[in-house]
């Protein structure tokens, strides 16, 4: 991704003030989503409480869960 499109994508979230902020959160967004940090980690570089992170990425549609496509498939046949 080059960082002008990154930057066009950044200046689009209305969640931050700057484009610095907005830039980290989708760097940080992408870790999480690949499972590269934890969701406490996220939270704590963007400066936010693990619940409120949640809860931006509910408000945004983005499904997160801590299980596994593994243990998500169990849960649903339980």
């Amino acid at each position: 991704m080059t960082q002008e499109l990154l930057q066009n994508i950044a200046t689009e979230i209305q969640l931050f003030n700057t484009l610095e902020q907005k830039e980290n959160f989708l760097i940080i967004l992408g870790a999480l989503t690949a499972r590269l940090i934890s969701l406490k980690k996220a939270s704590e570089v963007l400066n936010l409480e693990p619940e409120a992170f949640l809860q931006i990425l509910d408000l945004m549609g983005i499904e997160f869960s801590y299980l596994t496509e593994d243990d998500i498939a169990a849960e649903r046949t339980w």
